[in-house]
């Protein structure tokens, strides 16, 4: 039977089982590959040492010297999960705005997540007295001058 706009809802059955069909193949090949990616990084993330792009987290002790921790350590850190280091001493993390341009590339690039989700984070623990933000610091001049003056400080800068 055909319509006067000429469509014959005859063929429409045909179109949705080949659509529907379609969406059963592709779908779960997708989820599929959405796994793999996400088990890929999860396998891959922690036994790789921090460089992206010029930053790295960096702890600064009395001496000037700089250590370089695991992924894992330092996520661990900045989201405040971690407040002392092995020797018992305290832990103090300095970080930038959370607009600044470093802050934002250190957060997604290091981190993994994005400046917002750190921010939620961050307020989530203090409001339930459980921790205390991080020092935030205007300028990375002023977050090296801190570092460098803060036993047991940490932070990140760029090369």
């Amino acid at each position: 039977m055909r319509q006067p706009n000429g469509f014959c809802f005859t063929h429409f059955p045909v179109m949705a089982c080949l659509v529907d069909r379609t969406l059963q193949l592709f779908v779960p090949t997708l989820f599929r590959l959405q796994r793999a990616l996400l088990l890929s990084v999860f396998i891959l993330l922690p036994n790789t040492t921090l460089q992206a792009g010029g930053l790295k987290p960096v702890l600064v002790d009395s001496n000037g010297q700089a250590k370089h921790y695991s992924l894992e350590t330092v996520r661990e850190i900045f989201f405040m999960r971690l407040g002392s280091w092995p020797d018992g001493s305290p832990i103090h993390v300095f970080v930038l705005p959370d607009n600044h341009p470093l802050h934002v590339r250190f957060a997604k690039e290091i981190l993994g997540v994005y400046p917002f989700q750190l921010r939620s984070a961050w307020d989530r623990i203090v409001y339930s007295g459980t921790g205390v933000a991080p020092t935030t610091v205007e300028t990375p001049e002023e977050m090296q001058m801190r570092i460098k003056g803060t036993p047991g400080s940490i932070g990140y800068m760029g090369e």
